[in-house]
């Protein structure tokens, strides 16, 4: 295959990284296509065959060493966003009144949530409430 295809073949591969919202498969690939078409192009090179084991070796390679380091990196960057499951703890405001085991509303972080009742008293509009638990999009709320 000549150089200037598997240089091709990388950039689609390239592109097709930055189009899908995947986790980084694309990018080992087209970047082994890349260098194999840099290496074939430097006249390291052999039959057909050959080049395709180098591509292989290269991308698999390269996806195996480098990948779970760059999805950690990734995750470490966007550690600084709280989670939904990290709402337990925080103080919500009920919107209206709340019978033991019944449901309402709730304002937390400024968003209107829907609550239920885990305590064992009933809770009147405009109480503090905390969040023992989130199931979903439900809070669960018990005075505080």
């Amino acid at each position: 295959m000549l150089w200037w295809l598997w240089i091709l073949l990388g950039l689609a591969l390239l592109f097709l990284e930055i189009a899908t919202p995947g986790g980084f498969f694309f990018l080992f690939f087209g970047l082994g296509a890349v260098l194999t078409g840099t290496l074939v192009g430097l006249g390291v090179d052999g039959p057909t065959w050959l080049s395709w084991l180098l591509f292989s070796v290269l991308s698999t390679g390269s996806l195996l060493l480098f990948r779970n380091p760059l999805l950690a990196r990734m995750k470490a960057a966007e550690g600084g966003r709280p989670k939904v499951d990290q709402l337990a703890g925080e103080i919500a405001l009920l919107l209206d009144d709340l019978p033991v085991g019944g449901t309402s509303k709730a304002e937390l972080r400024g968003t209107a949530w829907t609550a239920r009742n885990d305590g064992s008293v009933g809770l009147v509009r405009g109480q503090r409430c905390r969040v023992h638990r989130v199931e979903g999009l439900m809070l669960w709320l018990r005075a505080e």
